[in-house]
């Protein structure tokens, strides 16, 4: 999955397929996460976010099935 950088002090890249709806997360310290079935309509709100930090951490961490690659 392709990721793309990201303006973020927790995170690095940010990648999402649509048909799976996989949200890929490259965090800062190097640690890549695969979360489940994340609507694109979240992804795009992510994306979006004026933190993206605050917005993973209430949004998606927790909320998603996840795993670390």
């Amino acid at each position: 999955m392709q990721r793309v950088p990201v303006q973020s002090t927790n995170i690095k890249e940010v990648g999402h397929d649509p048909k799976s709806l996989t949200l890929e997360i490259e965090f800062q310290d190097g640690n890549l996460y695969q979360y489940f079935d994340v609507p694109q309509a979240v992804r795009a709100e992510f994306m979006q976010a004026a933190s993206l930090g605050k917005f993973f951490s209430m949004q998606i961490k927790g909320q998603y099935r996840y795993a670390k690659v």
